[in-house]
């Protein structure tokens, strides 16, 4: 039974739960549950995470905690009972988890390295926490820890910053504003500081100076590494500063052995020092650490003979410094110890020991020997801060090692009243003594005893350094032969203080004889008392001592016998009759100097003040006495502080009126030297002392009098030095009088009660009288009231008891009052004043809501003064904050009403005044950089705005009633309105708190909202029917704006807790503030039409904000602002170009979605329904909605990292909009700049000139003023008319297209004309010559061009279902653009055909892709028909201005004849007509109709061979008119393809297809076009008779056998076709028979006109008809897929055998006509990639063709030099052709799989590859990639894209239709990227003669890997396997050594090399490397030394 939970309700999930069960709760490790109910071992309840889900999980699964519940029941609510801090800790860390996963996909590897250590101590400090094991201390400890970690990681993540008081995240309710924005200043700090650790926060007014922190040096002596000494050594170390020359330390004494290690065994490890209390100042000065060695043991370290072994004596032996300004940095930034090396130096003059540590540091390298290794004295450093409580608490471990505490040489800075202290610092300086009658100097051994009054020597009084327990006796070290020693040593004596007085020292000294007794001989001795007769001590000075002769048999048991004589010559000035007769004499040449400092916190060196203590003792000096207390240093009045005040009041108490003023300064000076830092610590020494031991009852009277006294005569006296101290001490003189009143009231039972108030109410009416005093003249007065005001407030506490609350706050409203109520009494003042006020507000006083009811009037009058002034701002923003502060804090126990009305009254106005004049100054500032740092201004601002918040926050329903009931006009409510209105924007516009304190920021945003719908009413109340007011109102809207507009409100961007946290605190207050706008919309009434079309772009920001409900309120608005202007104007024209112009910059910001767009037309149409202007309202909604539409793609497209194609796309698509459908001209213009920057981005230079155009013919050649635009200045149309023309020039001539360039040149030189400016026109026709001779020399590349289809809903708007043309980049075939395509559109899918897609694809929710090559149909036919018009211009033509294009698709009708497929094959024709023709603003446009057609096969073979002819006649008639140079291979290859393919068979596929009697009789309607094509024949047969003459005058010798050869293959296929065809023998004699003898071929026939020739040109629409490029084996139906090639005749025997042949038709595709197109070669150029190879062709043809190709130009094909059978010597190829088979053909076996994409079928390419690197001599331009076996569906090559000509293997020609669409598995080879050298004039004419089709493209290219590939590759990749002999000798016998490669793809190609089976093998993959036609400049380099090669492999045959 399931049973409510008592106790279980809050519990942590501790192992993961699945919720595999019913009704289970899935629940993840670490997760909080609320638990509801319980049974049997199982919970129901909730995850904190998702509170609406419940769920039943384990019991063992949950840890409990102990939880606070509230609510009990349904609706209850639990919190964790655990600390805040940990609770805190916890949801970070979860909210930082996700965070930290994504800084690691965002490749920001140092912060999550580091956010995962910070994370892990996290944890850790945590685990602490909640172990409950530390101290209170610790806690502390390991929260600010915490803390730190958490604010410092919050800060690096961009989260908030967390305001906290004392380590706990502060409730925003329960403190003011002004506290919280204070606390967030704080909070940031202390980032900052952990971050940089630097301290940066401001001291407040008032703020009680700091204690300066001590400083502490920890020293640890680790070894005595170079100890080589061999005997025991003192260490001593010691602070020493350079720069005074002397220690300022005591010494820490270490004693080691021989061996380097403690003498005594306890020691180890423990030889540590702690030098204390070391001041900021002292860090800043040069001090060294120096270390001393005395070695104790033989005089002669390496004479053994000095001295007996059993006598030591400390030597001198080395020293060792250390800079602590050079390690200071590193010790200061580590918290451990750091060890360091000191080398030990040893001394070479024993004399000048006493300063060999500052001939160390002087580097005076003379003086003293380097130790001969690096080893020394190995210490350890580290720096500690704090005082010695601290340091103890914080380090215990050091304190545990035995830690010596080595102090000062006298005071710390600051003298802490418990520290007792009595040390004599001596120090033995030198000594002068006789020789004695010796030949050597004397070793000289002093010693020391300190004898008490008694002649007992005192234990332990003698301390040669910390570390080591103190000695009865000293022994100085010895120089070695010294009579004038100087030791320097310093010895501490710490006598008891009871045995000092009377105590003396005597100094003893000996002579150490190294003789063999090694005696110590004395012979004299020297003395000093301690202390003086007069009581005072030894002064520290240098004290030189007598030195009195004695020997060892001298007794010194009776002191008393020297003890009289005198000591020094001071001495001896006191006592100077001393008898001669004494047992000791004084040596009066011998002298012994010591130095002394006391440190002593009980003893005194002053005279006076020992005087003062015994006053009594001198009665009549007593005046003089207290006069001079003053000259008394500060360290010895704090010393007896208690004893000189006892004094004081005695005195006082013994004659009043004598003493009473000099008793009064003497304590005004007393209590002044404890406002000194040194000193302040003394303060509660005296208060103990006011407290427990002040006895002076009666002193308070004369206290008072002599303030009084003081006051009055302030007016006066012009030095007032005396006044000002009595001012400043003014606190404690209080605390004497009170306390003394208290004494005597207890005394008297409160007698005299009367008398004192009025003497106080007197001493106040003073007070005011000073302050009330004009100071401007005087500067003296100024400081009196300055030192008075400063103190007055410290004595409240003490009026407070004595007298009441408010007694006490009217003495002060007073005081205050009197205060001069000028600002510009001097600005030092009023600082003074306003400080002054200040702490009144921060005192006790204050905090008793009686005192505030009086004084908050005067202070507020004060701060309104400065305000209304702008003065003091600082410190008047501190007082404020206070005051909120307080009257907060006493919000939340009592009322506060009245005091919140008072400074409402007193302060709104002038608070927002302030606001204003200071934002309006920070932003001019930030224009500017005013004379404020900046960060003082925000500062500032950030103070007042937290103070008008306070306020505004602490003001109820009454407070604004009472308020707007106030104002006396409308013109005072508009003008506060106005400026609260003013403020409230300032404060969002200007981001007054930083983005991360979201705190403040929503706390802002809460008290904004609630004040302004106080406001709203009172406006909608005052300024909406007669006295409207359009400025108050716009003000209005604007804030209601800004508001919902706010960063900080856009909870869509917050993370769901943060969220949910900010939603239960205060709601959406998006929704608050749109409710309220929209009902004060509703409330204007007619009015309305004044905010039309002003707040149409406001609101429309307003309704683009992602929260829905926003959207629902305010959208309709706009229906109305439509109404309202149609009812006005009768249209609503503003609201519509005012929407349309916001729209657009409001989305291209970021703003608006998807569903904004719906429900804005969603509602928008419904309201619109009702109306009478419905028609055009919902025209006008439904072109809003088409162009946010446009909107949104274009922002995607723009923000996204998408490619520059869709960008542009985008652009263009949204450009057309504002031009065609809503005709917005501005924003027209500024998408076409935007658009074309986009191009030149890209590099599209030509589409940026065409899209400048649509700009440029906008203008007029006219001289209207243009405005400024964009980046345009203000200017005549005519000059930016010009600008635009002249920048277009130039960018269509970086884009190459000088055609389209040069009509702008004429027109700007129509206008230069007609304007004489001579000059520019010069410049212009210069410009347009330069134009027309780079058309002629420059080279250009040919584009290819794709159609695209984006099929699917997935695509943006404007791609949606359409088509497209793409006009390729540069190089760029079909592979490269489709790869290029996917990646712009990762998402897609390509269609693997080019069917059009049906129903079901255009509407899923996906996106396909369909690519395949087209072929242009230029529009201008005439000049490509021109004779002898250059293939230069030409080449433009075909790829420019094109508007329509078309692909072929080959398909079978009918029963296919396997004999002679060519009868049934049908070409099915696309024709695409584009909206704008290529190239244009963009590099693609969209399909706007397509044409489809079927050719039959009769049309095609026609169109074929009508191609064929044409291409002939164009290349004979170039050589004919010298047109090629030389060169004669091109019309070698073209008469050998056309001969030898019709020798084998290749027309007569034809005649055998259609001159059939059967075809004849079925096709009785084809006779026409039957006797069409025997005419082509006729004339084809005629053409190459002509040929054949030309070849004949052209031919080199040694190509004669292959001329020859011709010759008698033409005559075979004259014959062939004579009975088909009569006429044909009467052909010219020329070709009659090889028996004509060659002259008699050459003139028989004269040149062949052009008029003879009929010149077709390849874009002609016949030659557009049928144009195939490739012959496939035996003509292969390669007419289908090519776009555009004429069918080559070729030859009809095709395999090795029949069955070879058929074994390669395995489709259609390869029977035994190919209806291979030639096109001219610039048609293969510019045929897009998919053209390049013909499906029909088997792979192992294309390689061989490929192989060809690399044949060198000049004996390009000899008699059929392409095919092995037609060559073979002796039945076998020749080497260098059985080479080229076994390597490229033989691997590869034909694939009679007719579904296989050549991708699939080739391996070929990889031998091809081997190859190819031998022979090439351009390295290739791509890595090739091997072919890529898909492991997809088989992929169809394009109908469009024949792969390879001859393919008999691939059927996708044939019948299986294949689309023009290549696909991603097909293989992407490596294409050339540089355009191959020019070698002729001759532009691409002659290869016109053949390849009529070159730009058809095909999807599979074969591989091309280098530019100079020849075409022979080409023709050798079609040869079968077959054996044939050719003549000898027409094959070069070196194989290895191929010569140089033709230079350049198209003039010089071979002519298309004929296989065997009569096919020519076009011309079409020698253009594969050039993705682009090139026409190419005149240069004939490369194929001169081609020919030369040639030539000498002939020669050497």
């Amino acid at each position: 039974m399931w049973s409510p939970t008592e106790e279980e309700k809050y519990g942590v999930v501790i192992c993961s739960f699945r919720g595999t069960v019913p009704q289970g709760l899935v629940l993840e490790l670490g997760e909080t549950v609320q638990i509801l109910e319980k049974c049997e071992g199982w919970y129901r309840g909730v995850s904190i995470k998702k509170p609406c889900v419940k769920g039943i999980f384990p019991a063992n699964y949950i840890h409990l905690k102990k939880a606070i519940v509230s609510n009990r029941g349904q609706y209850e609510t639990v919190v964790p009972l655990e600390d805040s801090v940990v609770t805190e800790v916890t949801a970070t860390l979860q909210e930082w988890a996700v965070l930290w996963k994504q800084l690691y996909v965002k490749h920001k590897v140092d912060l999550f390295y580091k956010l995962r250590h910070v994370m892990n101590e996290l944890i850790d400090l945590r685990r602490q926490l909640l172990s409950g094991h530390l101290t209170q201390d610790q806690v502390r400890e390991v929260k600010r820890h915490l803390t730190v970690r958490l604010d410092w990681g919050n800060e690096h993540l961009g989260l908030d910053l967390v305001p906290r008081k004392d380590f706990e995240v502060v409730d925003s309710d329960q403190i003011s504003v002004s506290d919280l924005y204070k606390m967030h200043l704080s909070s940031r700090h202390s980032v900052q500081q952990s971050t940089s650790q630097v301290d940066t926060i401001r001291q407040r007014h008032g703020e009680a100076c700091r204690m300066p922190v001590p400083h502490h040096f920890f020293l640890s002596l680790k070894s005595f590494t170079y100890n080589t000494i061999g005997e025991d050594t003192d260490v001593f170390f010691s602070l020493y500063d350079v720069r005074e020359g002397k220690q300022i330390s005591e010494r820490f004494m270490v004693r080691l052995n021989k061996n380097g290690g403690p003498r005594n065994p306890e020691k180890i490890d423990r030889m540590c020092a702690l030098f204390t209390d070391l001041s900021s100042k002292d860090m800043k000065r040069d001090l060294y650490i120096v270390a001393h060695v005395i070695r104790i043991g033989r005089m002669l370290l390496n004479d053994s003979k000095k001295g007996p072994p059993h006598l030591h004596y400390r030597r001198p032996y080395g020293c060792a410094v250390l800079s602590i300004m050079d390690v200071l940095q590193s010790i200061s930034e580590i918290k451990e110890e750091k060890d360091f090396v000191l080398k030990v130096y040893t001394c070479n003059n024993e004399n000048e020991w006493c300063q060999i540590h500052e001939n160390i540091i002087r580097k005076s390298s003379t003086k003293y020997t380097a130790p001969s290794s690096n080893y020394g004295l190995i210490i350890s450093l580290q720096l500690l801060r704090g005082d010695m409580e601290q340091i103890r608490r914080e380090n215990p471990m050091i304190f545990n090692r035995g830690v010596s505490v080595t102090r000062k040489l006298g005071f710390p800075d600051v003298i802490m009243p418990g520290d007792i202290r009595n040390d004599l610092y001596l120090t033995l300086e030198k000594g002068d003594f006789e020789r004695g009658g010796k030949s050597v100097q004397k070793n000289i051994e002093v010693t020391m005893y300190v004898l008490y009054a008694d002649g007992e020597i005192l234990k332990d009084c003698i301390s040669l350094g910390s570390g080591e327990p103190s000695r009865s006796a000293y022994h100085s070290f010895v120089l070695y032969h010294n009579n004038s020693p100087r030791w320097g040593e310093i010895i501490k004596l710490p006598i008891p203080i009871d045995r000092f007085r009377g105590s003396h020292l005597r100094f003893e000294f000996r002579h150490c004889s190294t003789k063999d007794k090694g005696e110590k001989k004395l012979f004299g001795f020297a003395f000093t008392p301690l202390m003086r007769d007069d009581g005072t001590t030894l002064s520290d000075d240098i004290h030189e001592l007598y030195v009195y002769k004695c020997d060892e048999n001298s007794t010194f048991n009776n002191h008393a016998l020297y003890l009289g004589l005198p000591c020094c010559k001071e001495d001896y000035n006191g006592c100077p009759n001393i008898p001669s007769s004494l047992i000791f004499q004084r040596s009066t040449k011998e002298t012994f100097s010591v130095s002394t400092q006391l440190s002593s916190t009980k003893l005194t060196q002053n005279v006076d003040l020992l005087a003062l203590l015994k006053w009594k003792a001198y009665p009549d000096r007593v005046m003089d006495i207290l006069g001079r207390l003053r000259h008394v240093s500060g360290e010895e009045i704090v010393k007896f502080l208690q004893d000189i005040l006892d004094t004081l009041f005695v005195v006082l108490d013994d004659n009043t009126e004598k003493y009473g003023l000099l008793v009064f300064q003497s304590l005004v000076f007393i209590i002044n030297l404890l406002r000194d830092s040194k000193y302040f610590h003394f303060r509660p020494v005296m208060d103990t002392y006011i407290q427990k031991h002040f006895a002076g009852a009666l002193a308070y009277k004369e206290l008072i009098r002599c303030l009084k006294w003081y006051m009055d005569r302030s007016a006066e006296l012009v030095r007032q030095d005396h006044i000002q101290e009595a001012m400043r001490a003014l606190e404690y003189l209080f605390k004497f009088i009170v306390q003394s009143r208290i004494l005597y009231s207890r005394a008297t039972c409160g007698m005299e009660e009367e008398q004192f108030r009025s003497s106080i109410q007197e001493l106040f009416q003073s007070i005011r009288f000073v302050l009330s005093l004009d100071s401007r003249s005087s500067e003296t007065l100024i400081f009196t009231q300055a030192a008075l005001l400063n103190s007055f407030p410290a004595i409240f506490d003490e009026l407070l008891q004595m007298f009441t609350v408010q007694e006490v706050a009217e003495f002060v409203r007073g005081t205050l009052g009197s205060m001069p109520s000028t600002v510009h009494i001097g600005q030092s003042m009023d600082v003074v004043k306003l400080q002054s006020i200040a702490r009144t507000v921060d005192s006790r006083l204050f905090s008793f809501s009686e005192s505030r009811r009086i004084l908050l009037p005067v202070v507020l009058h004060h701060i309104h003064l400065h305000l209304r002034q702008q003065k003091e701002l600082l410190i008047c923003s501190g007082i404020l904050s206070s005051i909120f502060s307080i009257i907060k804090t006493s919000s939340l126990e009592g009322d506060v009403v009245e005091e919140v009305e008072m400074m409402v009254e007193s302060l709104l106005d002038v608070l927002l005044q302030t606001l204003l004049t200071i934002m309006s100054k920070s932003q001019s500032q930030e224009a500017v950089r005013g004379q404020r740092c900046p960060q003082c201004t925000a500062e500032i601002t950030g103070e007042y705005v937290s103070c008008l918040l306070s306020l505004l926050r602490q003001m109820s329903d009454t407070h604004f009633q009472h308020l707007l009931d106030n104002f006396q006009s409308k013109d005072e409510l508009k003008e506060f309105l106005l400026k609260i209105f003013c403020v409230f924007r300032n404060l969002m516009k200007m981001s007054v708190f930083p983005r991360d304190w979201m705190v403040m920021r929503l706390l802002t945003s809460n008290i904004i909202v609630t004040t302004v719908q106080y406001l709203s009413s009172a406006l909608h109340k005052n300024f909406t029917e007669t006295d409207f007011d359009f400025k108050v109102w716009n003000s209005y809207f604007s804030l209601a704006v800004l508001f919902i507009n706010q960063p900080s409100l856009q909870l869509e961007n917050a993370t769901p807790p943060k969220r949910k946290k900010i939603l239960d605190k205060y709601g959406d207050m998006r929704v608050m503030m749109a409710y309220e706008l929209f009902s004060m919309w509703q409330n204007l009434g007619e009015h309305k039409i004044h905010f039309i079309p002003g707040m149409i772009g406001p609101f429309l920001g307003v309704t683009l904000v992602p929260q829905p409900e926003v959207r629902n309120i305010m959208i309709p608005i706009f229906h109305d602002m439509m109404d309202w202007e149609q009812r006005k104007n009768g249209n609503f024209k503003q609201v519509e170009a005012e929407l349309i112009d916001k729209l657009d910059s409001l989305v291209s910001e970021g703003k608006g979605d998807e569903n904004y767009r719906e429900l804005f037309s969603l509602l928008l149409l419904e309201k619109i329904e009702q109306e009478t202007w419905r028609e055009t309202g919902i025209s006008f909604v439904t072109s809003v909605t088409r162009l946010m539409e446009r909107l949104l793609d274009y922002r995607d497209c723009m923000k996204g990292d998408e490619t520059e194609n869709k960008k542009i796309g985008c652009t263009v698509n949204l450009m057309n909009f504002y031009k065609s459908e809503i005709n917005k001209e501005e924003m027209y213009i500024r998408y076409i700049h935007k658009l074309c920057d986009m191009h030149l981005q890209a590099e599209n230079y030509t589409e940026a000139a065409f899209t400048l155009l649509l700009y440029c013919e906008l203008l007029q050649w006219e001289d209207r003023p243009l405005r400024e635009f964009l980046h345009y200045p203000s200017q005549s149309e005519w000059q930016r008319k010009e600008g635009l023309c002249r920048k277009i020039i130039h960018y269509f001539n970086k884009g190459k297209s000088w055609e389209f360039g040069i009509p702008l040149c004429r027109e700007l030189a129509i206008q230069y004309e007609s304007l004489y400016d001579y000059q520019s026109l010069s410049w212009i026709r210069k410009m347009e010559a330069t134009y027309y001779d780079n058309i002629m020399e420059q080279q250009r590349l040919e584009p290819e061009f794709f159609r695209v289809g984006f099929y699917g809903r997935k695509f943006p708007f404007f791609l949606r279902n359409k088509e497209y043309v793409c006009r390729g980049h540069d190089y760029e075939r079909l592979e490269a653009f489709q790869q290029r395509m996917l990646s712009e559109f990762p998402q897609a899918i390509a269609m693997q055909h080019p069917n059009h897609p049906d129903d079901s694809i255009l509407q899923c929710d996906a996106q396909y892709l369909q690519i395949y090559a087209v072929t242009p149909i230029p529009d201008n036919i005439d000049v490509l028909q021109m004779d002898r018009v250059p293939d230069r211009i030409k080449s433009f033509y075909r790829v420019n201005n094109i508007r329509k294009f078309r692909y072929d698709r080959p398909f079978h009708k009918g029963p296919k004849d396997k004999e002679n497929e060519f009868k049934s094959l049908w070409i099915e024709r696309t024709t695409l007509t584009l909206t704008h023709s290529l190239p244009g603003i963009s590099r693609w446009f969209e399909v706007e109709r397509r044409e489809l057609v079927e050719v039959s096969p009769l049309e095609n073979a026609i169109q074929v061979v009508e191609n064929k002819n044409q291409e002939l006649r164009t290349l004979i008639s170039q050589y004919q008119h010298k047109q090629m140079h030389g060169n004669i291979n091109l019309l070698s290859m073209c008469l050998n393809g056309v001969i030898d393919a019709a020798v084998n068979g290749g027309i007569a596929r034809y005649q055998e297809a259609f001159f059939d009697k059967d075809y004849i009789t079925k096709h009785p309607g084809d006779a026409e076009k039957i006797t069409q094509l025997k005419e082509l024949m006729q004339e084809q047969v005629h053409v190459l008779g002509v040929g054949l003459a030309v070849h004949e005058k052209f031919v080199h010798p040694e190509m004669r056998p292959l001329h020859k050869k011709l010759i008698d293959q033409f005559q075979m296929m004259r014959s062939s076709l004579y009975h088909e065809l009569p006429g044909l023998d009467k052909l010219s004699p020329a070709c009659s028979g090889s028996s004509t003898p060659r002259s008699n071929v050459l003139v028989s026939h004269g040149p062949m006109s052009p008029e003879s020739i009929k010149l077709v040109h390849r874009h002609s629409p016949l030659n557009m008809l049928g144009s195939v490029r490739h012959s496939s084996s035996s003509l292969s139906s390669h007419t289908s897929s090519e776009t555009g090639n004429l069918v080559i005749l070729t030859d009809s025997s095709v395999g090795e055998t029949a069955e070879d042949m058929y074994h390669m038709q395995a489709s259609p595709s390869t029977s035994s006509l190919s209806s291979t197109h030639s096109a001219p070669s610039q048609m293969i150029n510019s045929a897009p990639s998919s053209a390049r190879g013909s499906p029909s062709l088997p792979d192992k043809y294309r390689h061989s063709r490929e192989m060809m190709m690399l044949l060198p130009a000049h004996r390009d094909r000899p008699s059929s030099a392409m095919y092995p059978a037609a060559i073979m010597e002796n039945g076998q190829p020749p080497n260098f052709q059985r080479a080229l088979i076994q390597q490229m053909i033989g691997p590869c076996k034909p694939c009679s799989d007719p579904n296989l994409s050549v991708a699939e079928k080739g391996h070929y390419s990889l031998h091809f590859d081997a190859f190819h690197h031998q022979l090439s001599d351009a390295p290739p331009a791509l890595p090739a990639r091997t072919l890529r076996k898909s492991p997809l569906h088989p992929i169809p090559a394009s109908p469009t894209s024949p792969q390879s000509g001859l393919d008999g293997s691939n059927s996708t020609l044939s019948g299986s239709a294949s689309s023009g669409v290549s696909s991603l598995s097909e293989s992407n080879f490596g294409h050339s990227s540089e355009p191959p050298p020019r070698t002729d004039t001759m532009d691409s004419v002659p290869s016109q003669a053949w390849n009529t089709d070159e730009d058809l493209e095909t999807p599979y290219l074969p591989v091309r890997y280098s530019l100079s590939e020849p075409d022979v590759l080409e023709s050798l990749k079609s040869q079968p396997c077959r054996s044939h002999s050719a003549p000898s000798g027409v094959i070069p016998q070196d194989t290895m050594d191929p010569p140089a490669l033709p230079p350049k793809p198209y003039h010089s190609r071979l002519p298309n090399m004929e296989n065997e089976e009569g096919m020519i093998i076009e011309d079409d993959d020698k253009h594969r490397p050039l993705h682009r036609k090139v026409s190419q400049p005149v240069s004939g380099g490369k194929e001169e030394q081609a020919r030369v090669a040639w030539e000498h492999g002939i020669s050497e045959q």
